[in-house]
């Protein structure tokens, strides 16, 4: 036996949906306005993962113009069948629901097939039901609000589903309510997804929306059609009801998977709290699931979430991978971001041999654009990020170095910035929109290091200029103002390389040889 260690992915990787082809896992989640979309996950032993690439990478796939932090790309599913890959999902900014195909997960991945507007609601998937004479049908699985008569109250949605025709990726026949939800006055069923078991239909969906009340709950029926019958002890996953000081919070949104043995389990979201906040947004997590009558229990005994999942074998122990990232080979890793445009479109990236080279662009931050910022999730609360920078101010306004970002309207940058005919280092925070400066210093010229130290809920900022003292700009620095709980949304924060003009035009850049991150997990379950 080896122990799979919760969350499995941790920091702003919601949404998860996971299918096995053989011996391989692989697990798709939300991206929402960062480019490229749909990150994909794969693993041979469900304890250790390695993303191997993202679904949406081409902007033809992924427009994103002017959407906002918690709008584009919402919850993806992710299936297999005969040889091929599909990917379901939403983007809520532009074109709706949409599926997308690949032959390998790393892809390339097809040009979007919209649904159109018979395809109402979100959080699409698709059930593959393969008959015993070797036909299939395929079925569209969404939510969309109450279809029979006027919604009574915020939430009050349905689950329905139609035919989709895989030849013509186009619905067919009439769409149907199948599920209103297994709670009295259930609000957000959303989610959905079938599975098909010993002669059973089985719909497992999430409802509460997706904070402190999420939920996952099923039902199942003899025909794919219904009628549903909820399972008896709904729901069959919550923490609710643990009360608002547990460490993890919000969980809720599973899909289900069997190992090939006969072992299922079950992926779902979930939020870790650090000091009563979520930085972090929503993790990916893993639960051992049994059947009893008919019904699948999760966690057998215990009823939430653990800190480690015990897992029958071997592990599949993948390789440690430095965290230190050099930009060598002329492309950005997997793991890095940017927000709603590639990057890459904007300017040479790699035209000096093993930088990134960002230009120095009029977008900002706190503008629906796409900003020179190139970032990666914060996973933990405890943490080191580093980067090595050679920057130069031409003009005032101009500023390279880093930051943290949770949305527009909520963010902190570490830069170095000409400001008043002087070059300080500078660190800025924004809050609902408003500016406040929390230390300034005059530097010289020289190559920079930057380094944030995160210790839960407060924050150092420390600089360097080659050949000079390492120098601390501010201590414990309040981040609390970056959660979900003081920002709303539904991501969490990024952390990464960051150059603007903040409004003028400059054909100014910033030299970036590294960006390192070291991180900890005190803040778990």
């Amino acid at each position: 036996m080896y122990f799979a260690k919760n969350p499995i992915l941790p920091g702003f990787r919601p949404d998860p949906s996971i299918c096995r082809v053989g011996e391989d896992y692989y697990l798709a989640t939300s991206s929402f306005a960062y480019f490229p979309g749909v990150p994909i996950y794969h693993s041979r032993d469900l304890a250790n993962w390695e993303q191997t690439g993202h679904v949406l990478t081409r902007e033809s796939q992924l427009p994103l113009e002017e959407a906002g932090h918690s709008a584009g790309i919402y919850a993806p599913t992710l299936r297999y069948c005969r040889g091929r890959f599909y990917m379901i999902t939403t983007n809520i900014s532009h074109g709706g629901n949409f599926i997308v195909t690949a032959e390998k997960p790393e892809g390339p991945w097809s040009e979007p097939y919209y649904l159109g507007e018979e395809a109402q609601g979100i959080d699409p998937s698709l059930f593959f039901d393969e008959e015993e004479d070797g036909s299939v049908h395929c079925y569209y699985v969404g939510t969309r609000p109450n279809h029979r008569h006027e919604t009574h109250y915020n939430g009050d949605w349905e689950i329905w589903m139609q035919e989709l025709n895989l030849e013509t990726m186009k619905l067919i026949g009439e769409g149907k309510r199948i599920w209103k939800g297994a709670m009295h006055h259930v609000i957000w069923p959303e989610g959905p997804h079938l599975y098909k078991k010993d002669g059973y239909y089985y719909l497992m969906n999430a409802e509460g929306g997706t904070g402190a009340n999420h939920c996952v709950t099923i039902s199942r029926s003899r025909s794919v059609w219904g009628p549903y019958e909820g399972n008896p002890n709904n729901p069959i996953l919550t923490h609710r009801h643990l009360g608002k000081d547990y460490p993890v919070t919000a969980v809720g949104h599973g899909d289900l998977v069997e190992d090939g043995m006969g072992n299922w389990y079950m992926v779902m979201l979930g939020s870790r709290k650090c000091e009563g906040f979520v930085n972090t947004g929503r993790d990916t997590f893993l639960a051992k699931v049994v059947w009893e009558e008919g019904w699948p229990v999760v966690n057998l005994g215990i009823g939430m979430l653990q800190e480690e999942v015990g897992l029958p074998g071997e592990p599949f122990e993948l390789p440690p991978k430095s965290q230190v990232y050099h930009f060598y080979e002329k492309a950005l890793p997997e793991e890095f971001l940017t927000l709603r445009r590639s990057l890459q479109k904007k300017a040479e990236l790699f035209e000096r041999e093993g930088y990134l080279r960002l230009p120095v662009l009029p977008e900002t931050l706190w503008e629906r654009t796409c900003p020179a910022y190139v970032a990666v999730r914060q996973k933990e609360y405890d943490y080191l990020v580093s980067a090595g920078m050679e920057f130069s101010p031409w003009g005032e306004g101009e500023e390279a170095g880093l930051a943290v970002l949770c949305d527009e309207k909520h963010q902190l940058r570490f830069t170095k910035m000409y400001r008043e005919g002087k070059k300080e280092m500078t660190l800025v925070r924004r809050l609902h929109g408003q500016e406040e400066i929390l230390g300034v210093r005059e530097v010289a010229d020289g190559f920079l290091t930057l380094k944030i130290r995160g210790k839960g809920q407060k924050t150092d900022f420390y600089y360097q200029v080659s050949g000079r003292t390492e120098q601390l700009l501010a201590a414990d620095v309040d981040m609390t103002g970056l959660s979900t709980e003081k920002a709303g949304g539904f991501t969490g924060c990024t952390i990464g390389m960051y150059a603007s003009s903040n409004g003028r035009e400059s054909g100014n850049y910033a030299d970036f040889a590294w960006f390192a991150l070291e991180e900890g997990g005190q803040y778990r379950l």
